[in-house]
């Protein structure tokens, strides 16, 4: 009998499902609230016990927003994370290095952290370059920088496949080159030298007799790429002393193809097919004992397994918070009603029905769950877009958080729980003695 229930629910819309899922958490509390105030109207004086409180009122319903608000927060600043970590890596297709750990090169050629790898011979890049279906082999080679950019040697194909299209200038074309990523504190025409190493380590005298010009700038890429200062890749070795990749009276010359004996080496190869079904054939391919071919999508998806278990953690963390606070609001509530008993002990002695007076005091509470977590929301859309800049300028890799609808199913579930055991406040101010709470 479920059958035809869940064949439905599977042929609905993603959009479809999440909004039913929306309404469903919310309708237990859409039911009880019918069932309370059922032939009764006590948003009047909901209103006068809002107004005549409306400091404590509003501190109470600011607690409750801050403790919404850090919960959504948790759930779309891990998942906005997540997101922008896959979009940093979308142009690494496929990746050829020496033989190691698949999250160190993952780490150092396309997050660009520091790392120390072994190379890549000139006859493996041949070999890699000239392998069938093989549309781009770019070498990737760091290790010197510039202030807090990372200098890597690549080629003029890599820039293009990695923009599509400059912002402003033009590629590399001599020696002395360098194309700057779309955040890096330079100028077209600018000069500088590189540093030997990177961040704290770098030696800023080393290479202080070889100087780059900056001739282009790239399109922003959401990565860590957007910092780094891309120059040919025969310049990295040159200033290091070492053969250019070139005959040395073709010395000049930058780009492949590279003569195997005058390859000084490089950490890692970027590797486009021509087709996508030949990404696989490449990775078999070049997957030896020599050499270490793997997928920074299928590494990165094995991370995010990983944080997926993070992601667990803090939903969990979320719920505790989420379940600690409708304590509170539920002990708050009770400490609150006191504040109205003798108004409330009135009515009844006027011969107000007991229902309307529990009809007031669970309409009141509502008002006070609603409004904390409607403004929860605003709250936690605040903290993702604060968070989010902070997590950008600290990694390099451009995080947009935003709420959706796992943050506000995790709201409506939290509104129906506390306002359906909101009941229990009513119950309690409800069970008072009229005589004591007109006596006060």
């Amino acid at each position: 009998m479920l059958d035809p229930v869940f064949m439905v629910w599977d042929g609905l819309p993603v959009a479809a499902q999440d909004a039913l899922l929306f309404v469903l958490l919310l309708l237990p509390a859409v039911l009880v609230g019918l069932l309370v105030v059922l032939g009764f109207r006590p948003m009047t004086l909901v209103r006068a016990m809002m107004w005549r409180f409306k400091w404590t009122n509003l501190l109470f319903i600011a607690l409750i927003a801050v403790s919404v608000g850090i919960g959504v927060g948790l759930i779309a600043q891990e998942r906005g994370l997540r997101q922008g970590t896959a979009r940093a890596a979308d142009k690494f297709d496929l990746v050829v290095s020496a033989p190691g750990s698949e999250i160190t090169m993952l780490f150092a050629a396309v997050y660009l952290q520091p790392s120390d790898v072994p190379l890549l011979t000139g006859a493996q890049y041949n070999a890699i370059a000239n392998a069938e279906n093989v549309a781009l082999a770019a070498p990737i080679a760091f290790g010197d920088s510039y202030r807090s950019a990372p200098v890597v040697g690549t080629t003029a194909d890599f820039v293009l496949h990695m923009t599509d299209e400059l912002a402003d200038g033009r590629l590399f074309e001599v020696h002395t080159d360098a194309v700057i990523g779309a955040n890096v504190a330079l100028a077209l025409g600018d000069r500088f030298s590189p540093a030997h190493g990177v961040a704290g380590a770098a030696d800023d005298s080393a290479h202080a007799h070889f100087e780059y010009e900056v001739v282009g700038r790239m399109q922003p890429t959401g990565s860590p790429w957007d910092k780094a200062i891309l120059v040919p890749v025969e310049a990295v070795w040159e200033v290091h002393g070492l053969p250019n990749g070139h005959a040395p009276d073709d010395a000049g010359r930058i780009g492949p193809p590279f003569l195997a004996e005058q390859f000084p080496g490089t950490p890692a190869v970027l590797v486009r097919a021509e087709e996508l079904w030949a990404n696989y054939a490449l990775r078999s391919q070049f997957t030896t004992d020599e050499t270490m071919a793997f997928f920074p999508g299928a590494v990165l998806a094995s991370l995010h397994g990983l944080m997926g278990d993070v992601r667990e953690v803090m939903s969990v963390m979320a719920i505790v918070t989420q379940v600690l606070v409708t304590a509170g609001v539920l002990a708050g509530l009770v400490i609150l009603t006191r504040l109205f008993a003798r108004r409330l002990a009135l009515l009844r002695a006027l011969g107000a029905p007991r229902r309307f007076v529990f009809s007031v005091i669970w309409s009141y509470a509502s008002v006070l769950i609603g409004s904390g977590a409607v403004l929860g929301i605003v709250v936690g859309l605040a903290a993702t877009e604060a968070i989010s800049r902070i997590v950008t300028a600290r990694t390099d890799i451009l995080v947009r958080s935003s709420l959706g609808w796992p943050e506000l199913h995790l709201v409506a579930a939290f509104v129906s729980v506390t306002v359906v055991l909101a009941l229990t406040p009513a119950f309690i101010a409800l069970s008072r003695p009229v005589v004591t709470d007109l006596r006060g």
